[in-house]
C-alpha cells in the first residue's frame, strides 16, 4: 500500500507535468494564430478601403458624366423648345395673312359676281337692240350663223378632200404606173381574137357534093352528132363551122378534116370519125390544162381543175381566148405581187384559175367568177384563191392583195388593144346603157359616153349639186356601171359642175 501511495503520486505528477506542457504549447500556437489573423484582417481592410475608394472615384466620374449628359440634353430641349415656339409665332402670323387674304377674296369674289351681273343685263339689252334693228330673233340669227358655218367649212372641206385625193391620186397613179410597166414590160403575148366561126378549105367541089350526102343526109348526121351548125353553099371552096360552143366546133372540124382526107363519107363513118375526134380534143384538153400550169410555175392543182383549165383552150370572150387569157394574167400576177411583197403562188394560182368557171357555165347556172369559187372550194384549193377568184368582178368585195391583183391584171389583159372585139351593135348598145345610167340620177343636165366607152362625161345642174355631191355622184354613177354592165377594162366617170356668174352693165 506505502509501495502504491508513491506510484500514485507519481502518477499524478506525471499528467499534471504533461497538462503544464500542454497548456504551454496550446498557449504558444494561439498567439501565432492571432498574429496572423490581426495580418490578414488589416490586409483586408486596406483592400476594401482600396476598392471603396475606387468604387467611389467611379460614381464620381459616372455622375459627372450624367450631369454633363443631362445639361447637354436639357440645352438640346431649350433649342428645340425655342424652334418650336418661333415656328409657331410664324404659322400664326401665316393664318392672319391668309384670313386677310381669304377676307379679301370674298370681297373680290363678291365683286366680281355683282360684274358678272352688270355684263349679263347690259349684254340682254344689246341683245334686244340688235334683234330690234336687224329684225331678227335669236333663234334665227343663230340658225343663219350655223348655215354660214356650216357653208365655209363644206366649202373647206371639199377644198381639202380634192387637194388630198389628188395628192394620194399623183402618188398612187405614179407608184401603180411604175409596177405595171414593169410587170408588162417583162410579158410579151399574142395579140390575136378567136371567132366562133371556123371554115375549112375544100380540095374540089366534088367533095362537097359528098359532104352533103344524098338528099342531105351526110350533113345532117354530122350536124347531129357534132352539134354544130355546117353551112356549104355560103363560101365558095369552103365548108363553114358555126357554133357558140367552142368544143363542139372543134370536134366537127377535126372529123370532118378527117373525113375529107379518107375520102369515105357517110352516116357509119361519120360516127367513127367524130368518137375519134372526140377522143383527141379530150388528150388536148388535159394536155393543155397541164402545159398552161406548168408554163406559169403552179403545181398542185387536182386534177378535176386542169380539166376544166384545159376546156378554156377552146373557149372565148369577147374573142379572146380565155386561156391564153388566163396564162397572160398569171405571169403578170405573179411579177406585180413579188413587186409589192404579196403571196406570189397564190397570186398567180388565183389569176390562172380565175375563169374556169366558163368552162361549166353552159352546164351551171350562175356567173362565171362565183361557179368558179365553188369549183376551187370544192376541190381543195386555199381560202385566199377561192376569194381571189369569186371577187376578179366585184361580184365579191376583194379584202386580200392577191384578190385585187387578180381583179387589176384581169383589166389589163382584157384591154390592151387587140384582145378582145365587139359587134357594132354591142358597142352601140354599151354606149347608150352608159348614158343612161348617168342621166337616171337626180340633178343631171348632160350625159356623154366618149372614148369608145372608155369615160363617160357627166355635167350636173350646179344648183342642185354642189362640189361635194359632185365626188359623191361620180362614186354612185361608178358603182352603178359596176353593177349593171359587163364590160371588158376600166371606164372613167368624169362629174363636170359648171359655176356661172351672170350680170349686166346698164
Amino acid at each position: 500500500m506505502e509501495s502504491l501511495i508513491p506510484a500514485i503520486i507519481a502518477l499524478f505528477l506525471g499528467a499534471g507535468a504533461g497538462a503544464g506542457g500542454f497548456y504551454a504549447y496550446n498557449k504558444r500556437h494561439e498567439s501565432g494564430g492571432k498574429v496572423k489573423a490581426d495580418e490578414l484582417i488589416r490586409k483586408a481592410k486596406h483592400e476594401a478601403s482600396e476598392i471603396v475608394l475606387e468604387a467611389k472615384q467611379s460614381a464620381s466620374e459616372i455622375a459627372d458624366k450624367i450631369q454633363k449628359d443631362e445639361a447637354a440634353r436639357r440645352k438640346e430641349w431649350k433649342k428645340t423648345e425655342d424652334r418650336l415656339a418661333e415656328r409657331e409665332t410664324t404659322l400664326d402670323k401665316k393664318l392672319d395673312q391668309l384670313d386677310k387674304k381669304s377676307d379679301a377674296l370674298r370681297k373680290q369674289s363678291a365683286e366680281v359676281e355683282d360684274l358678272k351681273n352688270e355684263v349679263r343685263n347690259i349684254r340682254t339689252k344689246a341683245q334686244e337692240k340688235l334683234e330690234k334693228i336687224a329684225g331678227l330673233s335669236k333663234a334665227d340669227a343663230k340658225t343663219k350663223l350655223i348655215q354660214m358655218t356650216e357653208r365655209d367649212i363644206k366649202n373647206d372641206l371639199t377644198e381639202l378632200i380634192v387637194k388630198e385625193q389628188k395628192a394620194l391620186h399623183d402618188h398612187v397613179e405614179d407608184t401603180a404606173e411604175a409596177i405595171l410597166l414593169t410587170a408588162m414590160e417583162r410579158m410579151s403575148s399574142e395579140v390575136t381574137a378567136d371567132r366562133t366561126v371556123t371554115a375549112l378549105k375544100l380540095p374540089d367541089d366534088e367533095m362537097k357534093g359528098r359532104i352533103i350526102g344524098k338528099e342531105g343526109r351526110n350533113i345532117q348526121a354530122l350536124q347531129r352528132a357534132t352539134g354544130v351548125d355546117i353551112l356549104v353553099d355560103d363560101t365558095p371552096g369552103m365548108v363553114v363551122l358555126s357554133s357558140f360552143d367552142p368544143i363542139r366546133r372543134q370536134v366537127a372540124r377535126y372529123a370532118l378534116e378527117r373525113l375529107m382526107k379518107d375520102g369515105r363519107i357517110n352516116p357509119s363513118s361519120i360516127e367513127d370519125a367524130v368518137a375519134k375526134a372526140e377522143r383527141e380534143i379530150e388528150k388536148e384538153v388535159v394536155r393543155a390544162g397541164e402545159d398552161a400550169a406548168r408554163e406559169v410555175g403552179v403545181v398542185g392543182i387536182p386534177s378535176e381543175i386542169l380539166h376544166l383549165l384545159g376546156e378554156l383552150k377552146y373557149r372565148t370572150s369577147y374573142g379572146q381566148n380565155v386561156l391564153l387569157h388566163s396564162i397572160e394574167m398569171a405571169h403578170i400576177a405573179g411579177m406585180i405581187a413579188q413587186e409589192i411583197g404579196a403571196n406570189v403562188a397564190v397570186a398567180k394560182t388565183a389569176a390562172l384559175l380565175h375563169d374556169m368557171g366558163k368552162a361549166v357555165t353552159h352546164k351551171i347556172e350562175g356567173k362565171h367568177a362565183e361557179i368558179g369559187a365553188e369549183l376551187a372550194k370544192k376541190y381543195g384549193m386555199h381560202d385566199r384563191i377561192v376569194h381571189a377568184i369569186a371577187a376578179h368582178h366585184d361580184d365579191v368585195e376583194p379584202t386580200t392583195p392577191e384578190a385585187i391583183i387578180v381583179k387589176i391584171v384581169d383589166a389589163i389583159s382584157a384591154a390592151r388593144p387587140g384582145a378582145r372585139n365587139i359587134s357594132a351593135e354591142n358597142f352601140a348598145e354599151r354606149m347608150r346603157s352608159l348614158e343612161n345610167i348617168a342621166t337616171s340620177f337626180q340633178g343631171i343636165d348632160k350625159a356623154y359616153a366618149i372614148s369608145a366607152g372608155r369615160e363617160i362625161r357627166v355635167i350636173v345642174e350646179p344648183k342642185q349639186i354642189d362640189d361635194l355631191n359632185a365626188l359623191k355622184l361620180a362614186r354612185e354613177i361608178a358603182n352603178k356601171i359596176e353593177a349593171t354592165m359587163q364590160y371588158p377594162g376600166v371606164i372613167k366617170v368624169n362629174v363636170i359642175r359648171e359655176t356661172r356668174a351672170v350680170e349686166y352693165a346698164k
